[in-house]
């Protein structure tokens, strides 16, 4: 378990991180550059960590798994892609820290009180949440008050989390059977 414990908590930390840098990039395709960016595609897979140690190892774990990846995340966000001059670049690395934080917890205790049904209902309800949680907490702390369309943006991105939320049950599936269950 050990070995899983410490595999998934940098997998969180890199999907942070990632997520982190290319929330920074609208997607510029078909109009979408004032509804997408990029970090709405890479954030859901979090929630899969998150599910696949919580089904696996139990709350308690899945919880020291969220803490672990935050602080490696926030870490890696702070040395890499934090410019300490920028006033938005702070408010990102702070809203996502809060944001993930807190969405996550949100996540673990959903998914523990949802366990016992349907393999299916626990994830992905857990995610749909964690997922508007953080979608709001990131967007509202980042963004409010500047010139970037913050709400048009968290909208878009939330779209993208359920879409891949629902797509990330395939793998929580498939996964299921490489991770021993309590």
């Amino acid at each position: 378990m050990k070995k899983s414990f410490i595999l998934l908590s940098f997998l969180m930390g890199a999907v942070v991180l990632s997520s982190n840098y290319l929330v920074q990039f609208p997607v510029n395709f078909y109009g979408l550059n004032e509804l997408l960016t990029y970090g709405a595609f890479s954030y859901p897979i979090a929630f899969l960590i998150t599910d696949l140690a919580n089904r696996s190892y139990g709350k308690f774990v899945a919880r020291k798994i969220v803490y672990l990846g935050f602080l490696i995340g926030i870490g890696f966000t702070i040395l890499f892609s934090t410019d300490f001059a920028d006033y938005i670049s702070i408010r990102i690395a702070i809203g996502s820290g809060t944001a993930f934080l807190m969405a996550q917890l949100i996540d673990v205790q959903i998914f523990d009180n949802l366990r016992k049904k349907k393999w299916f209902i626990a994830p992905l309800t857990s995610s749909i949440i964690g997922s508007t949680v953080d979608t709001y907490l990131f967007f509202s702390i980042s963004f409010y008050g500047t010139s970037i369309p913050w709400f048009t943006l968290a909208f878009g991105d939330l779209v993208v989390k359920i879409f891949v939320a629902l797509m990330m049950l395939i793998p929580f599936r498939l996964l299921l059977k490489t991770f021993k269950p309590i």
